[in-house]
């Protein structure tokens, strides 16, 4: 199934999780924001949160720094 992440167009397996792609990404334990079809997703429902076919999704991570 095809997803948008930060603008790219990315392949990504039927019933995945945004924990899943997360991991995919090698941002999982990252401090990051996540928005999926314009409504933030909570971190407590990374786990749970089923992607699905064309989702568009913004991904930020945060950073310190000073």
């Amino acid at each position: 199934m095809i997803i948008t992440v930060n603008g790219q167009t990315k392949q990504i397996t039927q019933d995945a999780t945004l924990a899943m792609l997360l991991r995919e990404l090698a941002l999982q334990g990252e401090r990051v924001a996540v928005e999926c079809n314009e409504q933030i997703v909570p971190q407590t429902d990374f786990d749970s949160h089923l992607l699905r076919e064309g989702d568009t999704l913004e991904i930020v991570r945060f950073v310190g720094g000073g």
